[in-house]
């Protein structure tokens, strides 16, 4: 996502991740992990008869896996900084194959040492829909952390 310091960032800044696919492994993985075991996720009969006609990803792991798509530098990003503006904009289903699609849209300084850097951040699947959208912030160093 971002691979540059702070100071080398400008605003509408692109990149465009590879694909992910979701599988039913993911899906329970996720449910064991976080306790959410709702019926939406987890139960193929009763999600027949649901608004999708079938499982649907839960939508935090859809978060986090999209967000990861792009990577992360270690020597320069500090932290995670925060997300606004998290929205899920259609269903996301096993078997989808997702790719992040990020643009950096906002930069401000945080002291002598860091910067924010705000990405509009969207994961779209092979069918062409975006899924998610949201604006994600990182604090990122102004100059690179390397190993000694």
């Amino acid at each position: 996502m971002i691979d540059m310091p702070f100071d080398e960032l400008s605003l509408g800044q692109r990149r465009q991740s590879g694909g992910r696919t979701m599988t039913e492994t993911d899906v329970v993985n996720f449910c064991g992990l976080t306790g959410n075991w709702l019926a939406i996720h987890s139960d193929a009969e009763f999600s027949k008869r649901s608004l999708y006609g079938q499982r649907v990803v839960q939508g935090g792991l859809v978060f986090v896996v999209v967000n990861a798509l792009l990577g992360f530098d270690a020597s320069v990003v500090e932290a995670f900084y925060g997300v606004d503006k998290l929205r899920f904009l259609k269903p996301t289903f096993i078997g989808d194959t997702l790719h992040a699609e990020s643009e950096i849209i906002d930069l401000r300084d945080k002291g002598e040492r860091h910067g924010v850097a705000t990405t509009r951040l969207i994961a779209v699947n092979q069918r062409g829909d975006t899924v998610l959208s949201c604006e994600f912030s990182l604090l990122i160093r102004r100059r690179r952390l390397l190993p000694q």
